[in-house]
């Protein structure tokens, strides 16, 4: 297993590479650390990563349980960092920045972390399994400091099963994986979209409450005699 079996000359192709690479030099560790990086940087796409761990599984470089434990402690490895990052912004940090950043109110921070104490574990368990947001949902968790015991098990179950889809399809597969990856974009764009649109209405809502709140404050206009 020396090259990436994507010929379309892009930058995935270069990432394929290079972590075929990393697992032919040290075996499926290469392929947990590969996948921290891509928890850290989410544009770093997993379901490229992933199917390369199960398809070296399949030419007898490492077994499939391998990759799927390493591919699994990588998950959980870059999600502690991001879970630490959230632990030192802490609320009151959160706070203090939505009181500077226009369109935003502590009151809106306040709301997220209601939010996320009433469905966090779900949020953490079913983020892991949706792109982008299977990185930045660690994020909130350490924000509102949920037990790392509870946060760790549940991003551990999630990552094994996003983990095992696609490392299965490559060992499965084959030189065919990249199919499994056509489905894979058809969700991050659905994704994006929705967020996108999220977005939008949120912006829209309190572009249209500010100027609201101008009006009443100017009050009514004088009447000319």
């Amino acid at each position: 297993m020396t090259t990436a079996t994507t010929t379309d000359g892009s930058w995935l192709t270069a990432l394929a590479d290079w972590a075929v690479s990393l697992m032919d030099v040290i075996g499926p560790a290469g392929a947990g650390i590969a996948i921290a990086m891509e928890n850290l940087f989410p544009p770093l796409p997993s379901e490229v990563i992933l199917p390369m761990a199960g398809l070296a599984a399949s030419r007898g470089s490492f077994s499939l349980v391998e990759a799927l434990v390493w591919t699994t402690v990588g998950s959980v490895v870059g999600a502690l960092l991001l879970y630490g990052l959230g632990a030192w912004l802490g609320i009151a940090r959160l706070r203090a920045i939505a009181t500077k950043v226009p369109l935003l109110h502590p009151e809106d921070i306040d709301r997220t972390v209601a939010w996320f104490g009433r469905h966090g574990g779900k949020a953490v368990f079913f983020g892991r399994m949706i792109p982008i947001f299977r990185s930045l949902i660690s994020i909130p968790a350490g924000i509102t400091r949920m037990p790392v015991w509870r946060f760790t098990l549940l991003t551990a179950a999630g990552s094994l099963v996003w983990n095992s889809i696609f490392v299965f399809s490559g060992f499965f597969l084959g030189e065919s994986w990249h199919i499994v990856e056509r489905y894979a974009d058809i969700l991050q764009y659905v994704v994006i979209a929705a967020a996108v649109i999220g977005v939008a209405w949120f912006l829209s809502v309190r572009v249209r409450a500010l100027l609201e709140s101008r009006g009443t404050s100017r009050g009514p206009e004088p009447e000319l005699d």
